[in-house]
């Protein structure tokens, strides 16, 4: 591990990072309206399982090779972002029926609500090359392996943003609990989580920055 001031230091700019609203808040918080508490908390598991895929991928160095990599970084931003309408577009689509449904349970779909949410985490292009930027600058070359300090800091990262986005996705899903005593409101709050969906994928094929 790095040396404990630069740890403390990290820790306390992984925990403002992820408090910011982000992609993943606005996936989280899109799916709570969609799928319901523990719907949301499944895809906060998802996406920190599909981060921590990447943090290994940055220990292992791919995360600067799609920093350098024009055409890789491209294709994977717009996977990401088409997967991000799709998920949008179903919700949209099948509002009737979830609004039907019981709100309370993910019942088969849990194992599909993971895979999602994990596809969604591992290709988001901007987290793998901040990671990759900025890993390094928090590590120190007498403190032992770069990549094993990197994969520990990504350690922390991790454990912060399961518990900061499944606090989101707690309250979130709460918000909907309130609106699924009426089918017509939850129909509603459905489609409005797809919309939120849709314009997360949006934003991230029509952004340029890598940072």
């Amino acid at each position: 591990m790095p040396p404990w001031e630069n740890v403390i230091a990290f820790t306390l700019a992984a925990a403002v990072l992820i408090a910011i609203p982000g992609p993943s808040v606005l996936f989280v918080i899109g799916r709570a309206l969609v799928l319901g508490r523990r719907g949301a908390l499944l895809s906060v598991l998802g996406n920190t399982v599909g981060i921590s895929l990447q943090i290994v991928a940055v220990a292992a160095g791919l995360g600067t090779l799609l920093e350098q990599s024009i055409v890789l970084y491209t294709v994977v931003k717009y996977v990401g972002a088409a997967f991000l309408v799709y998920l949008g577009v179903q919700a949209i689509r099948h509002r009737r029926r979830i609004g039907a449904a019981d709100t309370t349970a993910v019942p088969t779909r849990r194992i599909a609500v993971l895979r999602q949410s994990v596809f969604v985490g591992v290709s988001n292009p901007k987290s793998i090359v901040f990671f990759a930027a900025v890993f390094p600058q928090f590590t120190d070359a007498a403190a032992g392996p770069l990549p094993m300090q990197m994969l520990g800091l990504g350690a922390i990262f991790a454990v912060l943003a399961l518990l900061m986005d499944g606090t989101t996705a707690l309250l979130a899903g709460a918000a909907r609990d309130w609106f699924a005593r009426s089918p017509r409101r939850i129909r509603t709050l459905s489609a409005t989580g797809g919309v939120a969906m849709i314009g997360l994928g949006a934003g991230l094929a029509v952004s340029e920055s890598r940072a």
